[in-house]
């Protein structure tokens, strides 16, 4: 009996409390009566606060009686203040209707992106000011954190296929755009929308980003040099007003291990100072023999901003890493089943040691609602420390100067490097009228610098024996001057004796797939002096001017930049050589809207990228002018389902000359040839967003032709041929479902695919990769702030290649492979 006045006294109690709360609720919209996402919700001089849905709706729980100051607050609008008292057991409703700001923001991110889902409303790679999607008049592609979380993407290579018209060259940090190669050294991967120097050998982890942004085309008038195809940016994460922490733990196929971490807030009660930090460790194996990552990130970022009109962000990201290089599966010579997915060139006493730092501040301030002034600042170093075993991208010879079609020449570097560049950009903003038109104005200057010190070295072994202790290449007319041996080995399970020169560099008997410590004091090597060691400095300044203008419906972007380059190859040695080259690149763009949810537009631009200096020796062929591009574009874009979803369309035509490809045979290995005229042409369709608050999709498809038109010399023979590989169809989806009922509340589902068709892997066509289809799949489960997530690629188990340049230097894709995450947040 006593149990029962107990428990009926709790249960009075406990009543009594929840009559003493009160709930406050309502919707976010803008001026033209559009909800508003990731709106911040706060209470002023209180620890509570919580952001709008992606159907513009908040809701405040558990509220003592009171009056209260609410704050909405969401970048690019001003914030809107509204009071309240709440009575005990009130269920109040309080909508905001928000006035966007007529300031002009900062061309980096300072403040971190409120929106949640897979559709970013803002960026500033289109036109360098915060200027919505939908209004620029270029396509552009993004991938947001929320998307890579749910795939479980590790690195920028994991979400290239999200992008219509991407993908990747290599397994290196080396993509396609539309046809056209780029990678890292070549001016057209961005942090922040400034240069940075990074590896080529790694993609760049995705944990502190906080989206991934693809311009197509040109943008050589933004940003300078640039490959024709587009520019890639990596957008790092910036702090909260809000505090928000989470961690990571992943584990899976390969011995994958990774934890993360992400921690943001203010760091003082005005929050006027806010903080975010991504830490990051990885230590996984990989489906390739003898490969391995380990990774430590480490990525604070501070943002101070004193008052509405002065922002200031320092931003570091710090990258650790140790692995060996992949330079690819060989195969028997044109059989490109011969061998495993899983087959490397590569010793065990191979490794690759690197160090990457990108230090970013950047600097906003308002003088007035319609004068701004924006400077950004970053600064990166990338130490390199490589030995390796690789092939000499040739078979090995026997006595006659035959290749052996099982046995693999190969050559070792011995390399240590480190490389630092500087980038400044810094511009000014106006918003003015004359008469019906309304004008928003950048003028602005861009420096950017490299360098490779005096410090640089290679040691290289390759070749073969010579009886008077050197190495050369073997010619079967010389064979008096190598020394020679006999090589047995199992061929078709048959004992089989090759006599020919001794190799400097073991060889690689595909037959065995055996890996080995290898004897690395045996080989002969020679200083490597070439444009990978010798020092060299390159800067560029541009000066620029470009106006948005609006009449009614009817938008005009106008662009002229001028750049000024010079590369000063080998400087401090006596083989200096200073190249300067200037350029004239115009931007015209406009976009019409038809209604209030489709924008018309249409584009020209011109662009260009000086040769890079490792292919201006003479032993490539060169000097060599440089790459010049120009591009027509047109599309539509569009929102639907309250601007949750986002809809693009666009047909191209890219047309450069000057390329560089690698010399087919009988020329020299390392020799190029430059191309007369290029010309990629498609069409692309790409849909990002939500068609409801717990339907997330991603719908892409592009089609790419692209091909060589006109010939400047030896290259003749390949007019009309489809460029290496650019597949010319290529398309993905991806959506997330999840489930609001109480029966399976908390549950999500993930189903997503990709289809690349068949690519040439060279200009002369004889060797190919086949299309192929991909099908992934993932399971979400919430509990309050856990989640349960496990992913699971290529479910089909397809065996498949993401690209390569011949069948020695084949990049295979991951066979089926699974990933389970627990996450939590606080």
């Amino acid at each position: 009996m006593k149990g029962t006045y107990t428990l009926a006294l709790f249960l009075l109690v406990t009543f009594n409390a929840i009559g003493q709360v009160a709930t406050l609720k309502g919707n976010v919209k803008n001026e033209k009566g559009d909800t508003l996402t990731s709106v911040s919700i706060f209470i002023k001089g209180k620890k509570i606060g919580t952001v709008t849905t992606a159907t513009g709706a908040y809701e405040l729980v558990n509220l003592k009686p009171g009056s209260y100051t609410i704050h909405a607050s969401l970048i690019g609008y001003e914030v809107g203040t509204q009071k309240i008292t709440l009575e005990a057991g009130d269920n109040q409703t309080l909508d905001f209707i928000l006035k966007e700001t007529t300031y002009e923001l900062q061309q980096v991110e300072i403040t971190g992106r409120r929106e949640s889902g897979y559709k970013n409303t803002n960026s500033f790679i289109g036109s360098k000011t915060a200027t919505p999607l939908k209004d620029v008049p270029q396509a552009v592609s993004y991938v947001t954190k929320e998307l890579m979380q749910d795939q479980a993407a590790a690195r920028v290579g994991d979400v290239v296929k999200n992008f219509s018209g991407v993908n990747q060259f290599t397994s290196n940090n080396d993509i396609a755009i539309r046809g056209f190669r780029i990678f890292a050294g070549n001016g057209t991967m961005l942090v922040n929308g400034l240069r940075a120097n990074a590896s080529f050998w790694k993609q760049p982890p995705a944990n502190y980003l906080e989206r991934v942004e693809v311009i197509k085309g040109p943008v050589s008038a933004l940003f300078g040099n640039a490959s024709p195809g587009g520019t890639i940016n990596r957008v790092t994460k910036k702090p909260l007003d809000q505090p928000k922490k989470s961690i990571s733990f992943i584990t899976g196929s390969y011995n994958t291990f990774r934890a993360l971490a992400d921690v943001t807030g203010p760091m003082n009660e005005s929050k006027t100072l806010l903080y975010r930090l991504n830490i990051a460790y990885e230590n996984s194996q990989s489906f390739r023999d003898l490969q391995f990552e380990k990774n430590i990130v480490i990525a604070p970022s501070i943002s101070f901003l004193p008052n509405d009109k002065t922002r200031l962000n320092f931003d570091l990201v710090y990258n650790k890493s140790n692995s060996r290089v992949d330079r690819g599966q060989s195969a028997f010579f044109n059989d490109l089943y011969s061998t495993p997915v899983s087959l490397s060139l590569n010793a065990v006493n191979d490794y690759l040691n690197e160090e990457q730092y990108n230090i970013t501040t950047s600097l906003t301030h308002n003088f007035t609602s319609n004068t701004s002034f924006n400077i950004a600042y970053l600064r990166t170093s990338y130490t390199e420390d490589l030995f390796e075993h690789r092939s000499n991208n040739t078979y090995m010879k026997n006595a006659l100067g035959e290749n052996v079609s099982f046995l693999v020449e190969r050559q070792v570097f011995d390399r240590d490097s480190r490389e630092f560049s500087d980038n400044l950009s810094t511009y000014f903003t106006h918003n003015m009228n004359t008469g019906v038109l309304a004008h928003k104005i950048v003028v602005g200057y861009d420096y950017a610098q490299s360098k490779l010190p005096v410090g640089a070295a290679q040691l290289t072994a390759s070749g073969y024996l010579k009886k008077d202790g050197t190495t050369g290449s073997y010619r079967a007319a010389d064979s008096a001057k190598f020394v020679m041996q006999r090589y047995t080995t199992k061929y078709n399970g048959a004992d089989t004796v090759i006599y020919g020169p001794k190799p400097n560099v073991t060889t690689y008997d595909l037959t065995l797939n055996e890996h080995k410590k290898e004897d690395v004091t045996k080989y002969v090597y020679l200083p490597a002096v070439n444009d990978a060691t010798l020092p060299k400095l390159n800067y560029l300044h541009g000066a620029y001017i470009q106006d948005q203008i609006k009449f009614g419906r009817l938008q005009a972007l106008l662009g002229l930049r001028f750049e000024w380059f010079v590369d000063r190859a080998y400087y401090t040695t006596a083989r200096e050589k200073k190249v300067t080259q200037t350029a004239v690149l115009p931007r015209l763009g406009l976009v019409y809207e038809i209604n209030r949810n489709i924008n018309a537009y249409a584009l020209y631009t011109q662009g260009y990228n000086p040769q890079a200096a490792t292919v201006q020796s003479p032993t490539s062929g060169g000097p060599f002018d440089p790459l010049e591009s120009k591009m027509y574009e047109v599309g539509f874009k569009s929102e639907w389902f309250h601007k949750r979803l986002s809809l693009t369309t666009s047909v191209y035509q890219i047309e450069q000359v000057n390329a560089l490809y690698a010399a087919p045979a009988p020329a020299p290995v390392d020799s190029m040839i430059q191309m007369g005229k290029e010309e990629s042409k498609g069409f692309e369709f790409e849909v990002v967003g939500q068609v409801t608050d717990n339907w997330n999709v991603v719908l892409n498809y592009a089609y790419n032709d692209a091909r060589l038109q006109e010939a400047g010399g030896t290259d003749k023979n390949f007019i009309g041929q489809q460029k290496p590989n650019a597949p010319r169809h290529m398309g993905n989806f991806w959506t997330k479902y999840t489930f609001k009922g109480n029966a399976l509340k908390g549950l999500g589902i993930g189903i997503g695919g990709n289809f690349v068709t068949k690519r040439y892997l060279s200009l002369n066509q004889a060797q190919t990769v086949p299309g192929y289809e991909l099908l992934n799949a993932a399971l979400y489960y919430k509990i309050d702030k856990f989640q349960i997530q496990f992913n699971l690629n290529n479910v089909l188990d397809k065996t498949y290649w993401v690209g390569g340049y011949d069948y020695l230097r084949l990049f295979p894709g991951a066979p089926r492979n699974w990933l389970a995450t627990v996450a939590y947040t606080f």
